[in-house]
C-alpha cells in the first residue's frame, strides 16, 4: 500500500517533465522562427532602402542634369565650357550607372536586386526616356566641342533633354512609390506572422502554466507547509538546547576577538594614570622595536628617548588622566627615527574597580610627510606665479609707456605739425587777393582732411569706434580692412553664420584684443601673404578663427612661462581669454602656416 503513491508520483512527475519538455522546445522553436523571419526583413529592408536612396538619388541627377545641360548651351567662355562639358559628363555617367544599378544590382557591393513585375514594367516605360535623355546629352556635348555647332542644334538638343527628362523623373516618382508601397506590404505581412507567432507562443504558455506550473506549485507549497513546521520545530530544539552554553561564551569569545583585533590592527596600549605601562599591543612593540621592556616601564620612556618628548607626554597624561584627550605629537624611536601619532586617550575603569588610561593611536608619520612636501611645493607654486606676475606687470608697464610714447609721437609728428601748418595757411589767407585765397583755401582743404585722417588713425590704434557702436564683427571687419591697406598683405574677414549679437563691452574690447594680437603676430612674425579671419557661432558658443599660411612654427619650442626674453604676446592673449571665460587653441606645424581658435561661451 506505501509503495503505490510514490510509484504514481515518480510516474507523475516524470509526465510533467516531458510535457515541460516539449512546451519549453515549442517556444524555442517559435522564438527561433520569429528571429529568423525578423532577420530576414531586416536583411530585405536594408536592401529596399538602399534601392529607395539610389532611385530618389536617380531622380536629383535627372533634375541635375537638366540644369547643367541648360547651363552649357548658353555658355560662350571657354573655360566655363569645359568645366560644365566635364561635370555633364560625371553626372550622366552616374546617372547611367544608377539606372542600371536598379534594374540589376551590383554583386560586388553586396546589393541585389528583386525587382517585382509591376516595377519592371515601369522600368520596361521610362527606358524609351532614358535612351532620349542619354543620346540628346551626347549629341550635345559632341556640338559644344566642336567650333562650328550653331544655337538651332544646341536648342533642338536641349529641348529632347527637357522634355524626356520631366518624363523620366514623373516615371521615377511612380517607380520610387511602388519601391515604398511594396517595402511596406512586407512590413505588414511581417506583422501579421508576428501576430501569430506570439499568439502560439502564448498558448503554449498558458497551457503550460495550467497543466505544469500549477499542479507543480501546489504540491510545492504543501512541501514547503511541511519544512517550514519542522523547521520551526528544529530551530525550538536548538534553542532550547544551547541558549546557555552561548550566553556564557559569547562574552568570552568577544573580549577576545577584540583585544586580538586591537593588539594586531591598531597601535593600543594600557597604562596607569600616572603613566605605567600595564598592557603594550604587538604593533606598538615592532613600530618602536620595544620587544623587551621592563612591565613597571613609563609610556614616554618606550616612546621617545629625548627629554623634551617625554616631559611633553608626561604632560598630556597628566593634565587629562581624568577627561581624556585627543591630539598629535611626535616621538623619536631607539632608532632615531622620527614617528608622529594621531593619539586618543581614553579612562578606563577596569574590573578590579582600578582606573587605567587606554591608549588608541595612529601612525600619521607619512601622512606628515605629504603634509610637508605639499607645502613645500605650494611655496615653490606661489614663488614661481610671483615671478610671472612681476614679468607681466613690467611688460605691461613697458607696454603702457611704449604706447603713450607712440600716440604722443604720433601726435606731435603728425597731427601737431599739421595743426602747426594749418595755423600759417590761416593767417597768410590774404581775402583782398581773391586767386591766392583761393589756392590756400584748397590747401587748407587738404591740409583738414589729413589733420582727420590722422586723429582718426590714433583714435583707432586706442579704441575703434565701431567696436562701441556696433559690435566685434563690424570693428574686426574695419581692423582687417585697415591693416590689410597698411601692409599691403591679403587680410579678409568672413563671418560665416552672420554674427551680430552685442555682448559686454568688456568682453568685446578683449576679444578685440586677441584678435588684434594673434593678426599682428602673422604680420610681424609668420612672413604670411594671407590672413583669414573666420567669425562663426552657435547658440552656445562663438568662434574666431585667425588662420595664415605663413613659415609656421613648432610648438613644442613654444615658451610655456614669459620671461625677460619674450613670450608676453601669448601671455597676454591668455589671460585675456581666461579673464572672458574663454578657450584658446594655437595649432602649428613649420612651413604649413598657423591657425589661432578663439572660443568663447554664449550663455
Amino acid at each position: 500500500m506505501t509503495g503505490t503513491p510514490r510509484s504514481l508520483d515518480q510516474e507523475t512527475f516524470n509526465r510533467l517533465r516531458r510535457l515541460y519538455i516539449i512546451a519549453l522546445g515549442a517556444i524555442a522553436l517559435s522564438l527561433l522562427a520569429s528571429q529568423i523571419l525578423i532577420r530576414q526583413y531586416l536583411n530585405d529592408q536594408e536592401n529596399d532602402s538602399y534601392v529607395v536612396n539610389v532611385a530618389g538619388r536617380q531622380r536629383m541627377l535627372s533634375q541635375k542634369l537638366t540644369k547643367e545641360a541648360l547651363l552649357l548651351s548658353h555658355t560662350q567662355n571657354p573655360q566655363i565650357s569645359k568645366n560644365l562639358s566635364d561635370s555633364l559628363e560625371h553626372t550622366l555617367a552616374r546617372w547611367t550607372n544608377a539606372h542600371q544599378l536598379l534594374q540589376l544590382g551590383d554583386e560586388s557591393q553586396d546589393f541585389l536586386v528583386n525587382n517585382s513585375p509591376e516595377i519592371t514594367a515601369m522600368f520596361e516605360q521610362i527606358d524609351p526616356d532614358f535612351k532620349k535623355v542619354v543620346e540628346a546629352t551626347q549629341n550635345l556635348l559632341f556640338l559644344k566641342s566642336s567650333n562650328s555647332a550653331d544655337s538651332a542644334a544646341l536648342s533642338e538638343q536641349l529641348q529632347l533633354i527637357e522634355t524626356n527628362a520631366n518624363d523620366f523623373l514623373i516615371k521615377m516618382d511612380q517607380i520610387v512609390n511602388q519601391y515604398d508601397h511594396e517595402a511596406k506590404e512586407k512590413v505588414s505581412d511581417l506583422q501579421r506572422l508576428e501576430l501569430l507567432i506570439t499568439l502560439f507562443t502564448l498558448l503554449v504558455l498558458v497551457g503550460e502554466f495550467l497543466i505544469i506550473f500549477w499542479p507543480s506549485a501546489k504540491a510545492m507549497k504543501a512541501s514547503i507547509h511541511e519544512l517550514m513546521d519542522a523547521e520551526k520545530k528544529a530551530v525550538q530544539m536548538a534553542k532550547n538546547a544551547d541558549l546557555l552554553s552561548q550566553s556564557k561564551e559569547k562574552s568570552v569569545r568577544e573580549l577576545q576577538a577584540l583585544s586580538k583585533a586591537m593588539d594586531q590592527t591598531l597601535l593600543f596600549a594600557r597604562i596607569t594614570p600616572e603613566g605605567y605601562i600595564t598592557h603594550f599591543g604587538e604593533r606598538f612593540s615592532r613600530l618602536y622595536k620595544a620587544q623587551k621592556f621592563n612591565v613597571n616601564a613609563k609610556i614616554s620612556d618606550v616612546l621617545s628617548t629625548q627629554e623634551n618628548e617625554q616631559l611633553t607626554i608626561d604632560r598630556i597624561i597628566a593634565e587629562n588622566k581624568k577627561a581624556g584627550w585627543e591630539g598629535e605629537f611626535k616621538t623619536t624611536a631607539q632608532t632615531g627615527e622620527d614617528i608622529w601619532l594621531d593619539v586618543s586617550m581614553i579612562p578606563f575603569n577596569s574590573s578590579e574597580d582600578k582606573s587605567e588610561l587606554i591608549l588608541i593611536c595612529l601612525d600619521i608619520t607619512k601622512r606628515k610627510e605629504y603634509m610637508h612636501q605639499v607645502e613645500q611645493l605650494t611655496k615653490e607654486s606661489f614663488e614661481e606665479k610671483m615671478h610671472q606676475q612681476k614679468v607681466i606687470s613690467r611688460q605691461i608697464i613697458e607696454n603702457q609707456e611704449n604706447e603713450q610714447n607712440r600716440i604722443a609721437k604720433d601726435i606731435h609728428d603728425g597731427i601737431g605739425q599739421m595743426l602747426t601748418g594749418l595755423k600759417y595757411l590761416l593767417e597768410s589767407v590774404d581775402t583782398t587777393d581773391p586767386e591766392k585765397a583761393e589756392v590756400k583755401i584748397i590747401k587748407l582743404k587738404e591740409l583738414t582732411s589729413n589733420i582727420i585722417k590722422g586723429v582718426r588713425t590714433a583714435t583707432f590704434n586706442l579704441t575703434p569706434p565701431e567696436l562701441k557702436d556696433y559690435g566685434i564683427v563690424p570693428a574686426l571687419t574695419e581692423l582687417t580692412q585697415e591693416l590689410s591697406k597698411l601692409t599691403g598683405k591679403d587680410i579678409v574677414l568672413f563671418n560665416k553664420t552672420e554674427f551680430s549679437q552685442r555682448m559686454d563691452s568688456l568682453i568685446e574690447i578683449n576679444l578685440y584684443r586677441i584678435t588684434q594680437e594673434a593678426i599682428n603676430n602673422a604680420i610681424k612674425y609668420a612672413e604670411s601673404s594671407h590672413i583669414i579671419v573666420t567669425v562663426s557661432h552657435s547658440p552656445t558658443i562663438l568662434s574666431i578663427i585667425v588662420d595664415d599660411n605663413g613659415k609656421g612654427f613648432d610648438k613644442s619650442k613654444l615658451k610655456s612661462k614669459p620671461d625677460e626674453e619674450g613670450g608676453m604676446g601669448l601671455t597676454f592673449m591668455r589671460e585675456r581669454v581666461k579673464y572672458i571665460s574663454g578657450r584658446l587653441f594655437i595649432n602649428s606645424s613649420p612651413n604649413e602656416g598657423t591657425k589661432v581658435t578663439i572660443n568663447l561661451p554664449l550663455t
